[in-house]
């Protein structure tokens, strides 16, 4: 039997199946993109919900795995070398879960680099931007009266669609007929910005059509579905 005690998140958050990769998440674009990668590598895990609402980010036993505060966390029981690995920042974890399971995340070294420059894009750029349009547009930030805020980020916004958009002209996938963690990593970002923060109208989203269409094909999968609704809300 494994033994995680040694971890103090597993005092808020027994494992009932310590001998497979335990999930510290909450179903947001950051959250599900390693949920979706699990269901889609089959990896055994065991999801916990980290609820902002009563400030579970925030106790002792989080800060022990993630001291940012931030989901989603891993603790792999199973890491290299075959000792246990804890992880967060939700980049770092794909390109972990693709490593371990030599899935989504091409084999040569060219390609690697490129699906990581990917990664890194939708990590300093997609998050970030479309977070802030989203404060703005949908939560407190809406009732400024001064709109310079959140029209920069409407505009910053456009503008990472519209390199997304040139880049997936002609190709199926980010890396083309590929499906990766880029992908993944970027694709639940745009579903949000187009649905939980309703700004679609906002950027003009039917200009970037080679956006919408992967995104489409991206939410088909059961995989897909069934890890956006991963960890259950309580």
């Amino acid at each position: 039997m494994t033994d995680l005690s040694n971890f103090p998140i597993t005092k808020k958050w027994p494992a009932q199946h310590p001998e497979r990769l335990q999930l510290y998440s909450l179903p947001t674009p950051n959250g599900v993109k390693v949920s979706i990668m699990l269901e889609e590598t089959g990896l055994p895990y065991e999801p916990h919900l980290v609820s902002f609402e009563t400030g579970d980010q925030m106790s002792p036993e989080f800060l022990s795995l993630n001291p940012n505060n931030k989901i989603p966390a891993i603790l792999d029981p199973d890491g290299p070398g075959g000792k246990p690995l804890a992880l967060f920042e939700s980049g770092a974890i794909l390109m972990y879960l693709a490593e371990k399971t030599g899935k989504f995340i091409p084999q040569d070294a060219a390609g690697r680099y490129e699906t990581l420059q990917w990664v890194m894009f939708q990590m300093g750029g997609i998050g970030p931007m479309f977070g802030q349009l989203g404060f703005f547009n949908k939560f407190a930030g809406k009732d400024y009266e001064d709109k310079r805020p959140r029209d920069r980020y409407v505009n910053e916004s456009k503008r990472l669609l519209g390199v997304l958009d040139k880049r997936l002209a002609g190709r199926a996938w980010i890396m083309g007929s590929d499906y990766t963690i880029a992908d993944i990593a970027t694709f639940p970002w745009i579903r949000n910005l187009i649905g939980f923060y309703e700004a679609g109208d906002l950027v003009g989203f039917k200009d970037f059509p080679n956006v919408a269409r992967a995104l489409e094909a991206f939410v088909a999968p059961p995989a897909v579905v069934a890890g956006l609704g991963i960890p259950k809300r309580g």
